[in-house]
């Protein structure tokens, strides 16, 4: 594999994990406390669990879309989030998390085979690439966190010895 192509494909890694320029999923959820997994706040319609379970629908529907050509993707928009008014117990927050690291990890498992053709188009998908639909991913995800994140501090509910949206800035718009 070209010196070109295997940089890409780490920096690819990287951006799915998350950590460069965003925390990945399991910061974003980390200790968070079960009484807040359905919390809302009076300005947003949806918990964490529901944005979690928005993600992880909308990932298993590109990787479904990558890789199975008979595949078809739920209606738009109503099919990729859970109704605003279910409730997520304990088994169903780890379920949701646990499927969406698999899918996650289906996607970097692609990324690290070297015969995984990047760019050419998908055989049932003409103008559709898996690097596209990488980026995709990492997009809609990277996203998503920071909706997590920012719906936390709303909440009450981010660790206060987070390193992440914690405390006082110090730059100053100038020195920038």
């Amino acid at each position: 594999m070209p010196v070109k192509e295997k940089e890409l494909r780490k920096q690819l890694l990287a951006l799915l994990q998350g950590g460069n320029s965003h925390m990945d999923v399991d910061d974003a959820v980390a200790d968070l406390p079960p009484d807040k997994i359905n919390a809302k706040t009076r300005s947003t319609p949806y918990s964490i669990w529901h944005i979690l379970e928005h993600m992880r629908i909308a990932q298993r529907d590109i990787l479904d879309f990558i890789t199975d050509p008979a595949h078809v993707s739920p209606d738009f928009p109503d099919g990729y989030r859970p109704r605003a008014d279910i409730r997520a117990d304990e088994t169903l927050w780890n379920r949701t998390l646990d499927r969406f690291r698999a899918d996650l990890k289906a996607f970097q498992k692609m990324v690290k085979d070297p015969e995984t053709d990047l760019f050419s188009d998908i055989p049932h998908a003409p103008g559709y690439t898996i690097f596209r639909e990488l980026l995709l991913v990492a997009d809609h995800n990277a996203y998503h966190i920071g909706e997590i994140a920012m719906l936390r501090q709303e909440l009450d509910a981010w660790p206060p010895d987070a390193p992440y949206l914690t405390g006082e800035g110090s730059a100053e718009p100038d020195s920038l």
